[in-house]
């Protein structure tokens, strides 16, 4: 759409306030990588309609949030970059009580967000409440976790499978993906 056919008034697309794509391709290059990374994006996706109201759906919660390890340093909000904190593995935690997750082991802009706010990347809370107002079915039983490997050929073959699984066995209707 060129700017003139705009009706939102958009900026260009070459126009983006935080050029994390372009940074994130320079960062993998200058480690040494070959070919410059590619977003996974798909034509066709695997989505497909509720087949009940929200009200009556339960609802999964999968979010890249680690959980907080003692051992690994600074984790909490404004921390910096913290490789230590890396989990490679599919988790699960029971919905019914608090948990300490956090993303400093993931590279999002700092300078621009504090990372303050963790319903950004974990609003369990938040579902809980929904759930008790009537506006979501309930929660599922588990939440879980996915790892940021920087592979798409291990999400895709070891780490979605097992989500799926996961999900299928708490007999979700529906997950909210929170990936930071």
């Amino acid at each position: 759409m060129s700017e003139p056919d705009d009706p939102f008034g958009f900026a260009p697309d070459e126009n983006a306030p935080i050029p994390y794509r372009e940074r994130i391709r320079d960062y993998y290059q200058g480690l040494g990588y070959g070919a410059p990374y590619r977003w996974a994006h798909y034509a066709d996706v695997p989505f497909a309609p509720m087949r009940k109201k929200l009200s009556e759906s339960r609802i999964a919660l999968i979010t890249t949030a680690a959980p907080h390890k003692a051992e690994a340093g600074d984790q909490g909000p404004g921390a910096p970059y913290n490789g230590a904190a890396k989990f490679f593995d599919v988790f699960s935690g029971d919905t019914s009580v608090d948990h300490d997750l956090g993303i400093s082991h993931i590279a999002y802009d700092r300078v621009h967000t504090s990372a303050a706010d963790s319903n950004c990347w974990f609003p369990l809370p938040q579902l809980r409440r929904l759930a008790a107002a009537g506006v979501i079915g309930e929660v599922a039983p588990r939440f879980h976790g996915t790892p940021t490997n920087r592979s798409h050929r291990v999400t895709l073959a070891k780490d979605c499978p097992e989500l799926l699984r996961r999900v299928r066995e708490d007999k979700a209707d529906a997950v909210v993906l929170l990936a930071v």
